[in-house]
């Protein structure tokens, strides 16, 4: 048994550079291939902990080898598996179905497997918004061990943020979600249903999670490690507490005035970036309701304005997939979410793809 808790991604550099390296060298001299550990799994977000332990945990890592060299995967991962030592610091390195986790792939079937598209061709603005942004954190997260291939690193990098306006478009989107709900915490309770007060509260505190995340150029991962990430940013020493007050709030004006907190330092963290002129950050009376708010279409109308590629500024305040599809199982499937962006950008009168500003 394993002595105490090592996290994945170290786990995995130690079993590649102590076994693996040395089996592919002395059996495949003349091969040039990448290896590291990106995809799915919490280490490769470094968020693992000795809980990450309990299922589908050891040591692993992923080997990707030129297209050309594609249909020599399974004679490496075989040679591999065979050569295998049965532990590795005290854990098995035959996972529980009877299998290793050394997986080996063509670059190009790993990417378009993962993506949906290969990053390396020509981006089009439906493959950015089309792709996750817990997909694109684990594709650039993790770790690359070896990069003999070159492309690797280049897909990465490529993949590293968006291109600027599409930056731009995606903040203007997430304002617009807090603005289509942020007077309903006060309606709901209003009413009676403070259950409803509670629930609108929580999804409006997720999206300005999300957007501080988007603001500091931080894929926001999924549900599980979506306060986990922000938690890491300066922000959140802030940001975070009103968020906890608002939720905790036993009524609905506390729970308004701890939000209006919240977005108070968005805001002005937005005016930071110096993306748009500067906002008044203080909220503003909804109509003449008795609800204050932070009037979010006022900064997707801002961004939306400083837009320079005349296509991105006719799409609709709709965003990327995981901005408007809530389902895991939706958003994993990319001939789902390529179908849904398209029909967006078809509303958008594009009925070709739209070239992104940058390869």
């Amino acid at each position: 048994m394993p002595a105490a808790f090592l996290p994945g991604l170290e786990l995995s550099r130690r079993y590649y550079r102590e076994v693996v390296r040395p089996i592919v060298a002395e059996g495949f001299p003349e091969l040039s291939y990448a290896a590291g550990l990106i995809g799915h799994g919490s280490e490769v977000l470094g968020l693992d902990t000795e809980r990450s332990t309990d299922h589908d945990w050891g040591p692993r890592l992923l080997i990707f080898l030129a297209d050309d060299q594609a249909d020599r995967a399974a004679e490496l991962k075989a040679t591999v598996g065979d050569r295998l030592p049965e532990t590795f610091l005290g854990f098995p390195t035959v996972f529980p179905e009877g299998t290793h986790r050394v997986a080996v792939s063509g670059i190009g079937d790993w990417l378009r497997w993962r993506l949906g598209f290969d990053p390396r061709q020509r981006l089009e603005t439906v493959d950015w918004l089309s792709a996750p942004t817990q997909v694109l954190a684990e594709i650039t997260g993790g770790a690359i061990f070896h990069d003999g291939l070159g492309d690797l690193g280049r897909v990465r990098e490529q993949l590293g943020w968006y291109p600027d306006d599409l930056w731009r478009y995606l903040l203007a989107c997430q304002w617009q979600r807090i603005g289509q709900e942020e007077a309903f915490p006060g309606r709901t309770a209003q009413v009676g249903d403070d259950l409803g007060s509670v629930i609108i509260a929580a999804r409006l505190a997720r999206d300005v999670v999300r957007l501080c995340l988007l603001m500091a150029r931080t894929y926001p991962p999924y549900s599980k490690w979506l306060g986990s990430a922000f938690a890491r940013l300066p922000i959140a020493e802030t940001v975070g507490p009103r968020l906890s007050e608002a939720l905790a709030a036993r009524d609905w004006p506390a729970r308004e005035r701890h939000l209006n907190a919240a977005y108070v330092e968005v805001a002005r963290a937005h005016n930071a970036l110096e993306l748009t002129e500067p906002l008044d950050p203080e909220p503003v009376q909804f109509w003449d309701r008795p609800f204050f708010v932070p009037a979010g279409e006022r900064f997707t109308e801002a961004l939306r304005a400083t837009i320079t590629d005349p296509a991105l500024r006719r799409l609709p305040p709709i965003g990327a997939v995981d901005h408007f599809i809530d389902s895991t199982d939706a958003v994993n499937q990319y001939e789902v979410r390529a179908a849904a962006v398209a029909a967006v950008l078809r509303q958008a009168g594009d009925q070709e793809p739209v070239a992104a500003e940058t390869a």
